[in-house]
């Protein structure tokens, strides 16, 4: 029989010539071009095969992440500027509009697109009458409905005009919160209205209307469309008042021609104010953040304008602030609230300005507002995406008829691509009970709210798809030609553990190829991901990433694909390879030997071979499989191995003859 002769060690790899190039210098390619995130890995994958230094290693390991941050702040600036695109509508439509009746219906108008409702209303307060009236509807069909008048804290529109808080009920007939009134809900249910979400319109601390939302059934309006509506009405009302202004203007130059010192100092402070309005709304709808709102408000008012949060503004100032709504002086500061309904978001404090005029105050509290919409609409437009990407990925779970067109259009709109291979993930962190429903976590889940927001962004960052399942997560991600399931899954247990700070469990599926072309393999696909991810609990490895391969015989199991093949190969790959490129017989001897019960002097009886020749083969078995082929758990899976290739074999003959 042939002896084994031992390979030669491999000699030292050559050093990288890019050793001594800057460490950000790749990075910077690839953020010029645009390139996906999976490509950044690259120049530290050929450094490491380059046999690079650890110093250069660890180099390009900070390089790499500066720079994918980086290329995420330039993706998120590219999105919020597509979502804001049309919340900012509305302040462009407000800002070339001067009459006040055109006004008030693109207000109502944008208030029904904004949130999706069939009807849309606006009521203005009549100061003489004491009472609010209908002013505008949108959707509305009922003629008693469009002349209604409430007296304050009749209905819920009255309760609004008379506490300046929104209100809203799900179902309105239903609603003993406030009072009803044979005139309100003859017109109401003339009308047909179920569902009510009313935002007061302020000036300052006065009411002067009330803005609705409304649909012909039962639905829940969430904190955040509330508090949307509210930012609509505090712009809508900004623009009321400079369409009344404007209209007082007017009257004022045709009554008192004579007085032109007075009319022009009167326009000139309209125009100001007019050119502030303008010049915010123009940088909104450029895209801009609160600091540019913060930068072009210093440089109107020459002054150091500065953004806080919450909690590093002066408490006292703030709170006169957000109870009077207008800007407060604070020492030789000025501080204006940035609020959104009922909520505080911050404060714009103008330093070292001790003395303001009207308009400039105005200014102040005005890019307050602004700020306010930029900070709910970036908010928003990240809670609808991760909606929008759950939504989509249910709809793969549990709809396998979905028109794969369809799918395709939506997850476009997302930017993933549903025709390439994907993988999927099902995680959950340690200890995390298992829930009876799927969709949004509850409000009292903020273990799953926490897990479903890292997903959602770890979805979001690689063009796949997250929602909330069963207790965890599930994940769809893209899958390169050459990526590894189980890989992936150990890497998302790593990120989702660091972002959350508590061990998080992830098995993933077998790589699925089309998920538009056959969505009933995602559902499959995450059935499988969910048998690993209980295995991994199950044998004590909580906290870790894992796919079917990674389980040996039981992952023919725990697969949906029962890839036999694969699994003798990982297996006994590398002493079938040895036989076939060698000519020896180490499978047939590793048959013999474990047929012997592990005895060599047995086995060479059984081979007719000398014991030598029987220790000199289990050597060579030993260099190829580890030298822990013989404990209990390997040699278990090495027989089974053995069993399953001596059945393909035996098939494979009985098909050729």
């Amino acid at each position: 029989m042939p002896h084994d002769q031992p390979a030669a060690a491999p000699g030292p790899a050559p050093a990288d010539a890019s050793d001594h190039d800057p460490a950000e210098a790749p990075f910077l390619g690839l953020l010029a071009t645009g390139a996906a995130a999976e490509e950044y890995e690259r120049p530290v994958l050929r450094a490491r095969a380059g046999g690079a230094a650890a110093a250069r290693l660890a180099a390009l390991e900070r390089a790499k992440l500066l720079a994918l941050r980086v290329r995420t702040e330039l993706e998120d600036r590219r999105r919020r500027e597509a979502e804001l695109s049309a919340l900012y509508a509305t302040a462009h439509d407000l800002a070339g509009l001067r009459d006040l009746d055109a006004v008030l219906r693109a207000i109502v108008r944008r208030a029904r697109s904004l949130l999706g409702t069939e009807v849309a209303y606006l009521t203005l307060n009549d100061p003489a009458a004491g009472d609010t009236y209908m002013r505008v509807t949108d959707g509305s069909v009922s003629a008693r409905f469009q002349q209604l008048r409430l007296a304050m804290g009749e209905g819920l529109g009255g309760l609004v005009a008379q506490t300046a808080r929104p209100y809203v009920t799900d179902s309105y007939f239903h609603d003993e919160r406030f009072r009803h009134t044979r005139t309100i809900d003859s017109g109401v249910r003339d009308e047909g209205l179920v569902a009510i979400l009313g935002v007061p319109l302020l000036l300052g601390s006065g009411v002067i209307g009330v803005l609705f939302a409304a649909d012909r059934r039962e639905r829940v309006f969430e904190p955040g469309q509330v508090a949307l509506l509210a930012a609509h009405a505090a712009h809508a009302a900004v623009a009321i008042d400079t369409a009344n202004l404007l209209a007082e203007t007017r009257k004022t130059l045709t009554e008192l021609e004579a007085a032109n010192e007075i009319i022009r100092d009167r326009s000139s402070v309209i125009e100001r104010a007019s050119d502030v309005h303008d010049r915010l709304t123009e940088l909104v709808l450029r895209g801009g953040g609160v600091q540019d709102v913060a930068d072009a408000v210093a440089e109107v008012l020459d002054g150091d304008v500065e953004f806080t949060e919450p909690g590093r503004a002066p408490a006292a100032a703030l709170d006169r602030s957000r109870a009077d709504g207008h800007a407060v002086r604070d020492g030789a500061d000025w501080v204006a609230a940035v609020r959104a309904g009922g909520e505080v978001l911050g404060a714009l404090v103008l330093r070292g300005h001790p003395a303001l005029d009207p308009v400039d105050q105005r200014t102040l509290e005005r890019a307050a507002m602004v700020t306010s919409l930029l900070l709910l609409a970036r908010r928003t437009a990240g809670e609808a995406e991760q909606r929008v990407r759950g939504e989509l990925l249910d709809d793969l779970l549990d709809a396998a008829a979905r028109d794969p067109r369809l799918l395709r259009e939506r997850a476009a709109r997302v930017g993933a691509d549903l025709d390439a291979p994907h993988v999927v993930l099902a995680a959950r962190m340690s200890g995390a009970p298992i829930s009876d429903g799927d969709g949004p976590p509850r409000p009292d889940g903020t273990d799953r709210r926490r897990l479903w927001s890292a997903a959602s962004h770890l979805a979001a960052t690689r063009h796949g798809l997250a929602a909330v399942r069963d207790g965890g997560a599930v994940l769809l991600l893209p899958l390169q030609p050459d990526g590894d399931p189980a890989h992936t899954a150990r890497e998302i247990a790593a990120r989702l553990g660091t972002a959350l700070h508590v061990p998080v469990t992830v098995g993933a599926s077998a790589p699925v190829p089309a998920p538009a072309a056959r969505p009933a393999a995602v559902a499959d696909a995450y059935a499988e991901a969910r048998r690993c991810r209980e295995a991994l609990c199950a044998l004590g490895r909580a906290g870790q990433g894992a796919a079917a391969a990674d389980f040996g015989f039981l992952g023919l199991l725990l697969a949906d694909t029962r890839d036999v093949d694969g699994f003798v190969h990982r297996t006994l790959g590398a002493v079938a390879d040895y036989d076939a490129r060698r000519g020896t017989e180490l499978l047939r001897t590793l048959g013999a030997y474990f047929a012997c019960g592990m005895s060599p002097a047995r086995t060479k009886d059984e081979l007719h071979v000398h014991v030598n020749t029987v220790a000199q083969r289990l050597e060579r078995v030993s260099r190829l499989l580890g030298p822990d082929w013989q404990t209990p758990a390997r040699a278990l899976e090495i027989q089974l191995a053995l069993r399953l290739h001596q059945l393909s074999a035996a098939v494979t003959r009985e098909t050729e003859e």
